[in-house]
């Protein structure tokens, strides 16, 4: 027997180490936060066993590793669970009067916000409200509807306080909408968020806390332990440090400080000299991985090879000139931080691509993995070769396609949405491929993304069926895959004695699941670190 034993003991049908050629285990003790021992008898490790052993003997349960999220809004996710849960609306009067209940409870001046995970074909109008319409829920309090990372609906208040009139210079890379009579209908789209969101007060500190406290536990009820949050502010990630000192974060955090909305290299200096005393950290619950930028629309607005199917005088928009950008990501790689880029239509992929290339010949002997597209939605065999030739990895998210198919077929039809997030291409090319959610575009969930990827099933059916991978695979670009995106596959990835006992338990083994019943299944337990991060543990 060890000195003291071990601190969790998993006896399992099968526990999948992911470790290339080695057979399913049978039981797996935790020391500490770490994995101490496997063996493949169930009872194997009984002289592990102390008086403080917690053991799980669960003949019938499947043990994998915690999955990555390596493209997620973890901070949009914990704003939104004290936001008006808009996602719960099925049309816009359901939508306007829980506004007008938060309304009710909120003193008039004060910002109303929504939750962002919703769309608008799941209303019965099929389509987002007006600020006409919002001001029918209030026209005393200021109101920021926001759906997904891309596009605020605002009422008369809002826009009356940004001084937004229809004289208002539109930003370049943004959209100030407008109705049918030219007037102004509250629609604000990419880099025209910050002309409001710039005057919205940061919630308390402690409610954003426990907003963290609620969102992270969702994500680990799912399976996943390590989120990949490609939006943080420097206030953000200030807020996420107190959160992990107060014990509040149940899964770990990778952040990407964000510079979307900025133009320019200074810009992108001055939001570095901000970062620079809170960059240095090397706690395995919370990084800084490096800064994100944005250089297309999101389903309104990337920028297309071809126009648009609703619009043929319209490609969507590129919010960089390319010139600035590759200034902008030299100012991130000379100080030796990495880059990930939102990359969505097939021209942002193209021209992301031109300027990592010439990034990467004007800095030789940058790290492997320093330049990362976020996404490559429509990325072609052509840019797909570029990429693999280049080294740059990519993320993908399924759940985004599933979510929004319906919505993208209207703008770009029913051939290029099925075209979208190639993981069969990426793979078979060798590329350093992982994969996400997108969260709150995309529903997050691990076994929900595996299901996704295997089926290639949407909301209107299935898209691209080609483009479909293995359950393997899928599970690789959560776990295996993920983690050398991370640069942390000395610690986690597989269950093996030493790394980080971040791992999953199963009342099935998810191998053997299909349809409905892979898509919804959740694990029993998730622990991080040997810890319990569940609602079942808490």
């Amino acid at each position: 027997m060890t000195d003291h034993g071990a601190d969790l003991l998993v006896r399992a049908a099968a526990v999948h180490t992911l470790v290339p050629g080695q057979a399913p285990q049978r039981a797996l003790a935790v020391r500490g936060e770490r994995i101490a021992a496997l063996s493949p008898d169930p009872n194997g490790l009984d002289h592990w066993v102390s008086p403080r052993t917690r053991v799980l003997d669960l003949p019938g349960a499947t043990v994998l590793p915690a999955f990555d999220d390596t493209h997620t809004h973890l901070i949009f996710a914990a704003l939104g669970a004290h936001d008006v849960p808009v996602h719960q609306a099925r049309s816009i009067p359901e939508f306007l009067d829980l506004i007008r209940q938060r309304a009710q409870l909120t003193p008039e001046g004060e910002w109303i916000r929504t939750t962002t995970n919703w769309q608008e074909l799941n209303l019965a109008e099929r389509r987002m409200p007006t600020a006409a319409e919002l001001d029918q829920a209030t026209d005393r309090h200021p109101v920021l509807v926001k759906r997904g990372g891309h596009n605020d609906v605002v009422n008369t208040y809002a826009l009356r306080l940004a001084g937004i009139t229809e004289d208002t210079p539109v930003p370049p890379g943004g959209v100030i909408g407008r109705d049918a009579d030219g007037r102004l209908d509250g629609r604000l789209i990419d880099n025209a968020l910050p002309l409001v969101e710039r005057l919205v007060p940061a919630p308390e500190r402690a409610r954003r806390i426990d907003g963290l406290r609620l969102a992270s536990r969702d994500y680990a009820a799912s399976g996943i332990g390590t989120v990949r949050d490609c939006a943080v502010t420097p206030e953000d990630h200030r807020v996420l440090l107190a959160a992990r000192e107060a014990g509040a974060l149940h899964t770990r955090v990778r952040a990407l400080i964000s510079a979307l909305g900025l133009t320019s290299a200074k810009q992108v200096e001055d939001l570095l000299d901000v970062m620079e005393e809170q960059w240095g950290t090397n706690d395995p619950w919370l990084r800084v991985w490096g800064v994100k930028f944005g250089l297309d629309g999101g389903l309104e607005a990337g920028a297309t090879e071809e126009p648009y199917a609703c619009d043929h005088a319209f490609s969507g928009t590129l919010m960089w000139e390319p010139d600035a950008l590759a200034e902008a990501v030299e100012a991130v790689v000379r100080r030796g931080r990495r880059v990930g880029t939102h990359a969505y239509g097939d021209r942002a992929v193209r021209t992301l691509l031109d300027v990592y290339e010439r990034v990467l010949e004007r800095n030789p002997g940058l790290p492997a993995g320093t330049l990362v597209m976020e996404h490559g939605g429509l990325a072609g065999p052509e840019q797909r070769t570029r990429a693999v030739a280049l080294g740059v990895p990519v993320t993908i998210q399924q759940p985004l396609l599933h979510d929004t198919a319906e919505v993208e077929e209207g703008f770009w039809g029913p051939e290029r949405v099925a075209r979208l997030f190639p993981a069969r291409g990426w793979i078979d090319l060798g590329a350093e491929v992982s994969a996400g959610s997108d969260f709150p575009v995309g529903q997050f969930g691990a076994m929900r993304s595996v299901w996704g990827m295997t089926t290639r099933q949407t909301v209107i059916g299935v898209k691209g069926p080609e483009h479909a991978i293995t359950y393997d695979e899928a599970l690789a670009l959560h776990t295996t895959r993920a983690v050398r995106l991370l640069g942390e596959e000395h610690l986690r990835g597989t269950l093996t004695p030493g790394r980080l006992a971040d791992l999953t338990v199963w009342d099935r083994d998810p191998a053997h699941c299909t349809g409905d019943a892979l898509r919804d299944l959740t694990p029993t337990h998730t622990f991080v670190g040997g810890r319990g991060v569940a609602p079942a543990d808490e």
